[in-house]
C-alpha cells in the first residue's frame, strides 16, 4: 500500500506547535527531523555516538514530515497546513513554510525510522530501550528498563509530555494504586505505573492497533496481564463504557492534548475514587489556560504545576479534598 507523504520546512522553534496541530488533524505517523546539535546530555540519553556525516549544522531550521492514507484528502490538509503555518507566523517563526508532497510505501516509513529510535534515559531511574536494540551498557541494577516496539502505535516515549508524566507519578501515586491511563498509546506509561508499584493499571485507546501493540509490548516487558491491562473505547463517548469503570481508580492519568483533556476534565470524576487524582500532560502552553478553567469547572482543584519546554502538566483533586 502506498501513502502520501507531505512535508513542511519549517523551524525547531515551531515544530511542537506544528506536530499538536497535525496530531488534532488526524493525520499519521508524525516525524520530525530537526538541525539542532545534540547536547552532552542528550547524546549520553541516546547511548551512541554520531559519525561526523550524521552531525548536522545547526541552524535551528527543521523538516516536519507526516503521512496520509487513502481516505484523507491531500488538498484539504494541505490548505490547512498553509492557514495554520500563516497564524503560527504571527508570533514564532516557522522559516520558509515549503511543503514538498510524495509517495512512499508502508515498509518504508513504517520501519526506517528504527535507525533514530535509540535507548535512552527518561527519567532518573527509568531507560526506554527499542526491543531491537541491546541493553545499554551504564543501565544501573536498580534502573527500570521498558522495552517498547511502537509499531503503527503512537508513544516512543521520548516527548517532554512523558517526561511530565512519569515526574507527577513518582511525585504523587501512592503504591497499590489502580491506574487509568486514557490514550494508552504504545503503553509506558502504563508499563511504568505498573514498575513504579500500582496495583492495576487499565489502558484505555480508542485505536484498536494500538491496544493491540501494547498488549505485546507488555507480553515483552513480562508483566502479567491481570496487572495491566488493555482496552478499546471512548471516554468521552461510549457512557456505557464509562459506566463500568466509575470509581473504580486511584489515579486517572492522561498524556493526550489539550483538545481532549478539556472535555476528559468533565468525566474524570466519575472515573476516581474520592481521593482520586488526575494526571493531565500533553498540554501544550498556548492552551494552558483553556485547560485550567476546563479542569475548575468541572469541580476539581489544582494542586500542582509543572512546566517543561513548551509543555504543561496539571495535576487535580476533587475540590475539598
Amino acid at each position: 500500500m502506498k501513502w502520501t507523504q507531505i512535508t513542511v520546512d519549517t523551524t525547531c522553534e515551531a515544530v511542537d506547535l506544528i506536530s499538536a496541530f497535525l496530531t488534532e488533524e488526524g493525520v499519521l505517523g508524525v516525524q520530525v527531523d530537526d538541525n539542532t546539535a545534540l547536547t552532552e546530555e542528550e547524546m549520553a540519553e541516546i547511548y551512541a555516538d554520531l559519525p561526523p556525516d550524521d552531525v548536522k549544522e545547526d541552524d535551528g531550521t527543521a523538516r516536519v514530515s507526516f503521512f496520509l492514507d487513502e481516505g484523507q484528502n491531500e488538498e484539504e490538509i494541505v490548505e490547512a497546513v498553509k492557514g495554520e503555518l500563516k497564524r503560527l507566523s504571527e508570533f514564532v517563526d516557522v522559516g520558509i513554510g515549503e511543503i514538498q508532497v510524495s509517495t512512499t510505501c508502508d515498509e518504508d516509513w513504517i520501519n526506517n525510522w528504527k535507525a533514530y529510535f535509540k535507548p535512552f534515559r527518561i527519567y532518573d531511574n527509568i531507560v526506554i530501550k527499542p526491543t531491537w536494540e541491546e541493553n545499554p551498557s551504564d543501565v544501573k541494577e536498580d534502573d527500570i528498563v521498558i522495552e517498547i516496539d511502537p509499531g503503527t502505535a503512537f508513544g516512543t516515549g521520548s516527548h517532554e509530555t512523558t517526561k511530565l508524566c512519569i515526574g507527577q507519578l513518582k511525585k504523587h501515586m501512592k503504591k497499590r494504586a489502580a491506574v487509568l491511563d486514557a490514550g494508552s498509546g504504545s503503553g509506558i506509561l502504563s508499563f511504568i505505573c505498573n514498575k513504579l508499584g500500582a496495583s492495576h493499571v487499565y489502558g484505555v485507546d480508542i485505536d484498536p492497533v494500538a491496544v493491540e501493540v501494547a498488549g505485546e509490548n507488555r507480553d515483552i516487558n513480562n508483566i502479567p496481564a491481570d496487572q495491566v491491562e488493555f482496552a478499546c473505547g471512548n471516554i468521552l463517548t461510549d457512557d456505557e463504557f464509562v459506566e463500568n469503570l466509575q470509581g473504580r481508580f486511584d489515579v486517572v492519568v492522561a498524556n493526550i492534548l489539550a483538545d481532549v483533556i478539556i472535555p476528559l476534565s468533565g468525566k474524570v470524576s466519575e472515573l476516581m475514587k474520592d481521593d482520586g487524582i488526575f494526571i493531565s500532560s500533553g498540554i501544550i502552553d498556548m492552551k494552558e489556560d483553556e485547560v485550567r478553567k476546563a479542569i475548575l469547572d468541572n469541580g476539581l482543584k489544582i494542586v500542582d504545576t509543572v512546566h517543561m519546554k513548551e509543555w504543561v502538566s496539571f495535576v487535580a483533586v476533587k475540590d475539598g479534598k
